[in-house]
């Protein structure tokens, strides 16, 4: 691929959504981000526009040689970030407005290299960095609270884009409407609390969060840190498996392509029981977050 070789030493190319959480099927989209080294004072990229354009004009070739689906949103999602770009947007406005936002959330929470994995544990530490940067002050007793508000915004961003987009009344809009909430109340709804929930179990265990464990907690795809939870209570135990039950489940259910999950959204009967499936899902997340960790002060911050 002439993509690896022009983007060696200079920038990744990562995977997100189902890719990225290591679950993807014959169906699945292909959602992909870059990212890239930079250098002072400019912030000039390593990766120049030029060959930026040849990367991606690779990238094409390739999914369509293997007979992918193209890019999800006609490869809106296709973008080439600095690393200082994703820590330098930080709490600031402009975060949301270049896409800053979901690009670094996503890189820490559900990524996967296709090429270029150093570069890529390279953004992932200095972000990480970023966001402890009050740790020393507080190493003993450090709550998260920075990337913990990021990660709740991320999750509730997801929610009003999709409320957003639920204007059209046709009987198949509507049903592709209640397919995207399945799946947002599922896999992105794991691909957010997962993280919490291991950061909150980390707190409850040591009574501090360090950088160790955030940077290990982005090596897990969403399953893997839900697996990786310890359970000192039966309800906790209780909780974890009715979770990995119910997302199980869903992984069977959507293998499938989106014509005819459609179809089964269309079923009244069919999208009561998905209704039903996406509700429990919420619930065993929420039953595990409060046995995990309901009497610490990091889980008041995911409440209040």
């Amino acid at each position: 691929m002439d993509a690896a070789n022009l983007a060696k030493g200079k920038a990744s190319v990562y995977l997100t959504g189902s890719f990225g959480r290591g679950e993807a099927s014959a169906h699945s989209d292909l959602d992909l981000f870059i990212v890239g080294r930079s250098s002072p004072p400019d912030n000039k990229r390593a990766l120049s526009r030029l060959d930026e354009t040849c990367v991606e004009a690779d990238l094409i070739r390739a999914i369509d040689k293997h007979g992918f689906p193209p890019f999800s949103g006609d490869g809106e999602w296709l973008a080439h970030y600095a690393i200082q770009d994703l820590i330098g947007k930080l709490g600031t406005a402009e975060d949301d407005a270049r896409n800053t936002f979901t690009a670094r959330l996503l890189l820490l929470l559900e990524s996967r290299a296709l090429i270029g994995d150093d570069i890529r544990e390279e953004a992932i530490t200095e972000t990480i960095e970023a966001y402890w940067r009050d740790y020393e002050r507080h190493k003993t007793e450090f709550v998260p609270a920075f990337l913990t508000n990021d990660i709740l915004r991320l999750w509730r961003t997801f929610c009003v884009n999709y409320e957003a987009r639920t204007r059209s009344e046709p009987a198949w809009q509507k049903a592709k409407r209640k397919l995207k909430n399945y799946k947002l109340k599922h896999s992105r709804l794991l691909t957010c609390y997962s993280a919490l929930l291991y950061l909150l179990a980390e707190f409850t265990i040591k009574g501090t969060v360090d950088k160790t464990a955030a940077l290990a907690m982005t090596r897990l795809t969403p399953m893997e840190r839900v697996a990786d939870l310890p359970t000192s209570s039966s309800e906790a135990t209780e909780s974890k498996a009715k979770l990995v039950a119910c997302y199980e489940k869903f992984l069977v259910e959507t293998d499938a392509s989106e014509d005819e999950l459609v179809g089964r959204f269309m079923d009244s009967k069919r999208s009561g029981d998905y209704s039903n499936d996406a509700r429990l899902m919420g619930d065993a997340v929420h039953d595990l977050l409060r046995s995990v960790g309901a009497d610490s002060r990091f889980y008041r911050l995911l409440v209040v």
